[in-house]
This record gives C-alpha cells, sequence and structure tokens, in this order.
C-alpha cells in the first residue's frame, strides 16, 4: 500500500509561483514512476507532467511546457511541481498519482495510487 499526500497549494495572483509537494509512504519510493495531474470543475482530469522512477525522464503538457517543472527526491519519498508563471487556465485541484513501475504513463489507469489533491487558485 502507497499513501501519497499533496501540500503546497494555494491562492496566487497570475504570474506569481508555487511548488507542490507529494509525499509518499509504504513501498519503496525510488521504484514508482510519478505524475501530476489537475482537475478543473466541470472538466476532466488531465495530466500535467510526469517521471520515470530514475527522474531520468519527464513528460510536460503542452499547456505547461516552459513553466511548470517536475522532479523527484528519492531520499525524501518526495515529488514535486514547480510552477512558475502561474495563469488563471492553471486554476484546479492538483493530485499526485504513483505507478508501481520504471515509466510513466499519460493515461490515468497507468496509476496505482492517488493522493487527496491540493487547490490551487490563480486570479487575475
Amino acid at each position: 500500500q502507497v499513501q501519497l499526500v499533496e501540500s503546497g497549494g494555494g491562492l496566487v495572483q497570475a504570474g506569481d509561483s508555487l511548488r507542490l509537494s507529494c509525499a509518499a509512504s509504504g513501498r519503496t519510493f525510488s521504484a514508482y514512476a510519478m505524475a501530476w495531474f489537475r482537475q478543473a470543475p466541470g472538466k476532466e482530469r488531465d495530466l500535467v507532467a510526469a517521471i520515470t522512477w530514475s527522474g531520468g525522464a519527464t513528460y510536460y503538457a503542452n499547456s505547461v511546457k516552459g513553466r511548470f517543472s517536475i522532479s523527484k527526491d528519492n531520499g525524501k519519498n518526495t515529488v514535486y511541481l514547480q510552477m512558475n508563471s502561474l495563469k488563471p487556465e492553471d486554476t484546479a485541484v492538483y493530485c499526485c498519482a504513483a505507478n508501481l513501475g520504471s515509466s510513466y504513463y499519460t493515461a490515468i489507469s497507468g496509476y496505482d495510487y492517488w493522493g487527496q489533491g491540493t487547490q490551487v487558485t490563480v486570479s487575475s
């Protein structure tokens, strides 16, 4: 069993930055590929960024490329999402997810464990 707990969300203005954290407990964190998804009101849950178990490869949605950065600290059992130049359209609940394998997936179904989420609100 794996538990994921997100933190770092909040209310910010357009152009500001936030760093989300997702702390994992349970199995060996270094064996997971991790991802951040987001879901805005009335919309589907979408993949924002993903990272392989080693941190050697990453994926970003086109809408966040160049603004967001995902990283993984296996020593701290934590994955981060650094979000810069935030826009009102980034407003959503952000959830982290874990895949018990080395590679990430772009589909929701590829992930085995999910956190509860943290709210990010960007005002214009």
